[in-house]
């Protein structure tokens, strides 16, 4: 039976590839030695991935609501475009290239395969591989490009086959690229000096790998076989010329010196191995989203290129992610705004391990709070509260990745997760179960709005039982109704009636109740709503654009009409919304 890359296939790929990275995240962070030596490709192909697969959800429940079903080549072009919006470091960036030149490659390339000339995948895959290459300032062979590259010539290899003599397989060109990238993975060291010293494949083309057997998986139903590890021995002729025991426990190359979660920064075949991981060498990422138009990126690629190292500009039609090495990230930051608006801006300093003895591992604390909050301010007032911080940025929701990152950032036995954002639950509940593997103890709060957080975190008591506690928090969470101002930004229909572009919209507990012309009227006009049903205390979170004096206006409208009802006020700084409201 002909097997196709049709709409469904390419979510189950999505689905499926988040999982496979997801397992193997840690064995392809450990081997990551090129570009930089920083142990998170797979982390970042992860994210990269979940970012795809979120987008791609949203087709399908946008179609859901018809009752229809979306076309394969949409559903692929939304992977691309929510991997490009979510894509995190070096191999992160290419593979959303990758999946662009999938989604735009020749001739309805990605719509599934054609009765005529059999499987279009070959041509899709071969688009991909040019579109990544182009994007990398200065491709390297012995990296995800070659791979890529090898998967799409074995993928063209089958159109005769699948082509004539019956109906197309999508099928037989999965199992082909996959195979073509396995035998490309392994002969990265015999490319790429630093990966062949540290004993190791790429990691981006191992995690590329790993996505291209979730896709062989999504199309077929099989599992193909994973290469047996993600560390290669050195060979044996290599060893030998240098005198080392070749298969002997105790010699560089053999187990000994590498396990399967092996470290690359510890083996002395490493030292000076890349110039890029070396102390000279750049000191810090950054990563933006830009809108921009061909001429002005190609411009930025000049400058960029002059500035740093490991440049990868990708995107199109106007929205590009734009990745790069420097030692001086404001220049970096401000290239992107001579050639248009950069935004999601991310900069990330290498860190360098401290001279001298190791210090001593820091001990767990018994409990510990995480909160994602739509402010600086508010992650402020939640740190000094003693919780740990994800900053939900406007527009940009935290992956689970980052959700899990911040689980142990926390470094404790118990963790209550307060994701204060309804759009946030399933999320939250994917890094809850990851985090829980990994051994702690995780309970999930499931606050929908930041004043509920506040009320939740306000009655935490991290010394009496964890049960206790997160039943306290949930209560407290719970009985905090709330509510947001926000502006429109164009004309729609609401369940208030219908707004234009520019009115004010007050929110009640996530629908809109109130449409006004003007912040504070409409913020009484929400309080007025919230009180009716009563209340012991109204908290107000400004953001720091909002006009001078509305918080005291606010204030006077609670005490003059509701005496028994008190008021606490908080900053929630630029980037949280105009007013949050929460009435306990």
């Amino acid at each position: 039976m002909p097997q196709t890359l049709d709409a469904a296939a390419v979510r189950n790929w999505c689905a499926l590839a988040l999982e496979a990275l997801g397992r193997e995240r840690e064995e392809i962070d450990a081997i990551n030695v090129y570009p930089v030596a920083d142990g998170d490709t797979g982390t970042n192909l992860y994210l990269t991935v979940e970012s795809a697969a979120q987008a791609v959800e949203a087709v399908f429940a946008a179609h859901e609501t018809g009752g229809t079903e979306p076309a394969a080549a949409d559903v692929v072009r939304a992977m691309a475009h929510g991997a490009l919006i979510g894509a995190r470091g070096n191999s992160g960036t290419i593979l959303a290239q990758l999946l662009r030149g999938m989604a735009d490659g020749p001739a309805e390339a990605a719509a599934g395969p054609s009765a005529e000339d059999g499987s279009r995948l070959g041509p899709a895959l071969r688009r991909a591989a040019e579109l990544a290459r182009e994007a990398v300032a200065h491709p390297v062979e012995g990296t995800i490009l070659s791979v890529a590259e090898a998967a799409a010539e074995a993928a063209c290899a089958t159109a005769p086959e699948t082509g004539a003599g019956g109906p197309p397989d999508d099928g037989t060109a999965v199992r082909a690229a996959y195979a073509g990238a396995r035998i490309a993975l392994d002969a990265t060291p015999d490319q790429l000096a630093v990966l062949d010293r540290a004993g190791v494949v790429d990691a981006g083309g191992r995690g590329l790998l790993t996505v291209f057997g979730a896709l062989v998986r999504a199309v077929t139903g099989e599992a193909p076989t994973p290469p047996p590890t993600a560390l290669r021995r050195r060979r044996k002729d290599a060893v030998d010329e240098k005198g080392d025991q070749p298969d002997g426990t105790g010699g560089p190359g053999g187990s000994g010196g590498h396990g399967r979660h092996g470290t690359h920064v510890g083996c002395e075949d490493t030292e000076g191995a890349d110039p890029r991981a070396a102390a000279d060498g750049p000191a810090i990422e950054v990563i933006y989203l830009l809108e921009a138009e061909d001429d002005a990126v190609a411009r930025l690629r000049r400058r960029l290129d002059a500035l740093g190292d490991s440049l990868v500009v990708v995107g199109g039609d106007g929205l590009w992610n734009v990745h790069v090495h420097v030692d001086d990230a404001g220049a970096a930051v401000e290239a992107g705004v001579e050639a248009g608006r950069p935004y999601r801006i991310r900069i990330t300093h290498f860190g360098a391990a401290p001279a001298g003895p190791a210090p001593r591992p820091q001990e767990r604390a018994q409990r510990a709070v995480v909160a994602v909050v739509p402010g600086e301010g508010l992650a402020k007032l939640c740190a000094r509260a003693g919780a740990t911080t994800v900053l939900a940025r406007p527009g940009e929701a935290p992956a689970s990745g980052e959700l899990v990152e911040a689980i142990r950032r926390a470094h404790a036995h118990e963790v209550v997760l307060l994701p204060n954002d309804t759009e946030l639950r399933h999320t939250a509940a994917a890094a809850a179960e990851q985090a829980r593997a990994e051994g702690v103890r995780v309970a999930l709060v499931p606050s929908r709005a930041a004043v509920q957080g506040i009320a939740a975190l306000a009655v935490h008591q991290p010394d009496r039982r964890f049960d206790e506690d997160v039943v306290a928090m949930t209560a407290a969470a719970g009985a905090t109704r709330y509510a947001e101002l926000a502006v429109a930004e164009r004309q729609s229909w609401t369940s208030a009636g219908v707004c234009q572009a520019g009115d004010v919209l007050g929110l009640i507990d996530g629908d809109v109740a109130v449409i006004g012309v003007d912040l504070a009227a409409t913020s009484e006009a929400v309080l007025g709503r919230m009180l009716a049903a009563g209340g012991e205390l109204v908290t107000l979170v400004l953001a720091d654009g909002v006009p001078q004096g509305l918080a005291d206006r606010l204030e006077a409208y609670v005490r003059e009409r509701h005496l028994a009802v008190d008021t606490v006020v908080y900053r929630g700084g630029p980037q949280s919304p105009p007013l949050l409201v929460g009435v306990e």
